[in-house]
């Protein structure tokens, strides 16, 4: 028996990826919880609330991201992952009880600002946590495990919405977020708090080094990366049924594509995850981005509709697929002492794209009159990810254990 397959060993690797599902279902509650809420609030007269505010708190919350990203990884190499951890934790549950609180959209825009700074802090602790303690040959795949609890957490919000609005008052389901904070006590017992990095490293020194020697390229080409994957992400879950429609499906039946699509994104991401752990990480990530293009642009064609149906199930593998790939190059491609911070920093830049993306959509579908302008808006960032993900090193260095 290796030392590897050792009971207490199995055992903390799944406490810790228990814990890990459970904050990215917050993390994914949390930030659909806006969508949820949204006919509710407009309704709610009182508020002078418009589509057009939706999407202004939609941004705002969007703005925090990159901020808390870049700020978690850093202190995630500075002082551990521990505190850092237990500070988003509790940071997200008080935002939440701001936006409950909120009286008008002003103190529910600052609230849901800092929505967004948690949001965006727990994603990179996380996965520098889970790459931390998994088993060299399963790295992948607990990312995408962990990972994919953001969308469970986003089907929870609107199941809970469903089943509470409109009878209950839309800020409970704000309220409901603040029992994140249960989980502190769990993460103080859980997470180790010894900072990884040497002491006495300085901390300009420290983020130098993503872009010194041989980090400059990677850094820049996994950036890169990142951004394009959130970019494609974001832009196909934001339009995908409204392009649809402009292509003369109606909206039964781009709701069944779009179901499709996260089915493919969830069940697909893990066989990807579990292929990529052979050896073939690169490989797997840059065929994501590749199977992304090819599958949009097979969907702006006419073809069978079951045929079809698989097709929007293998481009949800590809769009969703290819942003926890790109994680895991990360996670890989950085010792443990710069992990957090290069997560931090290359999640800050992804969620740029997130931004960026779907304004991207909207600009090429209005500019283009032809109603496969918007798959072929969808294929750009796709296939610029995987000419990034294709000038990566052959073999990326894992992490000394």
């Amino acid at each position: 028996m290796t030392t590897t397959d050792t009971p207490p060993l199995a055992r903390k690797q799944a406490s810790v990826l228990a814990l890990a599902c459970l904050i990215l279902f917050i993390d994914g509650y949390d930030l659909f919880t806006l969508g949820t809420i949204g006919p509710s609030l407009i309704q709610e007269r009182s508020w002078g609330a418009t589509p057009a505010t939706l999407g202004v708190l939609g941004s705002v919350t969007a703005l925090g991201m990159p901020l808390g990203s870049v700020l978690a990884g850093w202190a995630a190499d500075a002082w551990g992952r521990r505190t850092p951890m237990a500070v988003a934790v509790t940071w997200i549950s008080a935002s939440m009880l701001a936006a409950a609180l909120a009286p008008d959209l002003t103190l529910l825009g600052a609230a849901r600002f800092g929505t967004g700074i948690g949001i965006g802090a727990l994603a990179p602790l996380v996965s520098a946590f889970v790459t931390d303690t998994a088993p060299a040959n399963r790295r992948t795949l607990h990312l995408a495990i962990a990972l994919g609890a953001i969308g469970v957490g986003g089907t929870a919000s609107a199941l809970l919405g469903r089943a509470l609005l409109p009878n209950t008052h839309f800020r409970t389901l704000f309220l409901l977020g603040t029992l994140a904070v249960v989980l502190v006590p769990v993460i103080w017992r859980v997470v180790p708090s010894t900072p990884l990095r040497r002491p006495g490293t300085a901390e300009r020194q420290r983020i130098s080094h993503l872009l010194t020697g041989r980090n400059r390229r990677g850094t820049v080409l996994l950036w890169t990366a990142t951004f394009m994957s959130m970019a494609l992400l974001y832009s196909t879950t934001a339009w995908l049924p409204t392009v649809l429609m402009k292509n003369g499906y109606n909206l039964s039946s781009s709701l069944e594509f779009l179901i499709a699509f996260t089915i493919g994104a969830s069940a697909g991401g893990l066989v990807a995850a579990v292929i990529a752990d052979r050896g073939h990480l690169k490989t797997i990530t840059l065929g994501t981005f590749l199977l992304a293009a090819v599958a949009l642009l097979v969907l702006s064609t006419n073809q069978p509709r079951p045929l079809l149906l698989a097709i929007s199930a293998l481009a949800g593998l590809g769009s969703l697929g290819c942003q926890s790939l790109v994680i895991a190059c990360m996670s890989t491609f950085y010792p443990p002492q710069l992990r957090g911070t290069a997560l931090g920093f290359g999640l800050g830049v992804g969620r740029i794209g997130a931004i960026v993306g779907p304004g991207y959509l909207s600009i090429a579908t209005t500019l283009n009159a032809s109603p496969r302008a918007g798959f072929i808006a969808f294929m750009v960032p796709a296939v610029l990810g995987a000419a990034t993900i294709a000038l990566l090193p052959r073999t990326l260095t894992p992490p000394p254990e």
